[in-house]
């Protein structure tokens, strides 16, 4: 970030907004790192611990609609004990007006908020209206706090347990990074800024990278283990094919059996998504249905690619999960692919069953360009749960010639490839070249959705 006297947004042509309001928030016109915006602050003081009311929702309103009628990201720093009590409905009714004003920024221009302090009630729900939402280390949200908590459920409990910045990123996901303080907040908002469009309409701009696209990756050939059942980190895939090996992760201590991340590619903005055999064994679950869902809408609403590695044997079994309602939220990650209108390269490194095969954007969902290392096994599902289901009776050595001969009829690319299911079967060392041309390609797709008020997404 460029030397400021404070960490807030370049200093030269700083405009504000709504200058002699009174009250705990202020807004203005800046840039980070060159990137123009509009930010809003709300102060945590001594006074009144940041509570808004009327005059700082007019603020936020304010700060709210000139970025969406000027097409510029709108950036927030919240540090607010709630809704100013001795406003009464006066300040409830303000709130309101500014989560409107918020979500009507929403897939227009990027909104990313930071809790800087306490975030309680309203402003916690603002944290959730966000595209991004980013924690300092010690700040805390949460809709209802310790005190009620403790009148309905007996149970005493501290802010930091509660909502604390820890709970925030590894429990709830609510945010897509943490950071140590408002520093580290503002060089992030600028990384993120120099990454994504200033609206909709617009393309990310392009990074000046030195890190050739036809860069060969052989570290991948030795990538996979030898074991079918073997872990390793898919990280490792994803930072070969992007320049210099840099990844952004989103959401990177939730839901980690899929790992979301921002990255370049040949200086091409991407999102880049992948299940982790690392965590139970890259399966698939409600939480990380929900992370991916909502990162490749992001993705698409601002116009970045999306770059997905495959490796899940399938949906997580339980009744608790079935309980819980995979189906619906199982539903949202492919609803999020099926409607994605930016380029989408898919990359099958060894595994892709049955219903997650089909999630995880497959060609039948809608990619692009459908790519599979020699290893990839694509099919219904693995040879010994096919044989255990259609020869339950077979004996031990009748089911080890007929799980060899299973594989050897349907677990390879090859046949995948016969069907039009996978474009091209591909040596690993390959894998950054092939990505960075799909994307070259696809650099002009253009696609229109049918006109209509909304979707229903399955929430």
């Amino acid at each position: 970030m460029s030397d400021t006297t404070d960490c807030y947004g370049d200093q030269p042509g700083r405009v504000p907004l709504r200058a002699r309001s009174s009250g705990s928030a202020r807004a203005w016109l800046g840039a980070y790192d060159g990137r123009e915006c509009v930010t809003f602050e709300v102060e945590d003081n001594d006074t009144d611990r940041g509570a808004l009311g009327p005059a700082d929702s007019e603020t936020l309103e304010r700060a709210a609609g000139e970025a969406l009628r000027r097409r510029l990201p709108l950036v927030g720093f919240i540090a607010s004990s709630g809704a100013d009590i001795d406003s009464g409905i006066a300040a409830t009714m303000g709130w309101g007006r500014v989560a409107r004003a918020v979500v009507n920024c929403s897939g227009r221009v990027p909104t990313i908020f930071c809790a800087t302090g306490p975030a309680v009630s309203g402003p916690a729900l603002l944290l959730g209206l966000a595209d991004m939402a980013m924690v300092t280390e010690g700040s805390y949200a949460f809709v209802t706090g310790p005190r009620m908590v403790g009148q309905y459920t007996g149970e005493v409990i501290s802010t930091q347990t509660l909502g604390g910045a820890g709970q925030l990123s590894r429990r709830s996901g609510v945010a897509a990074f943490m950071v140590p303080d408002k520093n580290g907040a503002c060089d992030l908002v600028g990384t993120l800024l120099n990454l994504l469009p200033a609206h909709c309409d617009e393309l990310p701009p392009r990074w000046a990278v030195d890190d050739p696209a036809d860069r060969p990756t052989p570290e991948l050939r030795d990538l996979l283990p030898d074991s079918p059942l073997g872990s390793y980190d898919v990280r490792e895939a994803a930072r070969a094919v992007a320049d210099d090996g840099d990844l952004l992760e989103y959401k990177a201590d939730w839901a980690t059996n899929l790992v979301c991340a921002f990255a370049t590619v040949a200086g091409r903005p991407v999102g880049m998504l992948a299940n982790q055999p690392q965590s139970m064994a890259g399966t698939l679950d409600i939480a990380c249905s929900q992370k991916g869902a909502r990162f490749v809408s992001f993705c698409d609403a601002f116009n970045l690619p999306l770059v997905t590695f495959v490796d899940t044997s399938g949906f997580q079994p339980g009744k608790d999960l079935e309980w819980r309602g995979i189906i619906r939220h199982g539903a949202q990650l492919a609803f999020a692919y099926a409607r994605a209108t930016v380029g989408r390269v898919n990359i099958t490194l060894r595994k892709s069953y049955g219903g997650a095969y089909i999630v995880m954007d497959s060609r039948h969902m809608g990619n692009d360009i459908a790519l599979a290392w020699p290893s990839a096994e694509i099919a219904v599902m693995g040879a010994r749960g096919a044989v255990e289901i259609v020869h339950r009776r077979a004996s031990p050595a009748e089911r080890t010639e007929l799980e060899a001969a299973y594989e050897e009829r349907y677990l390879n690319p090859y046949i995948a490839a016969e069907r039009g299911s996978v474009d091209a079967v591909i040596d690993p060392a390959d894998t950054r070249a092939e990505v960075a041309t799909a994307l070259e390609l696809l650099e002009s797709k253009r696609e229109s959705l049918p006109r209509r008020r909304h979707d229903n997404t399955p929430l």
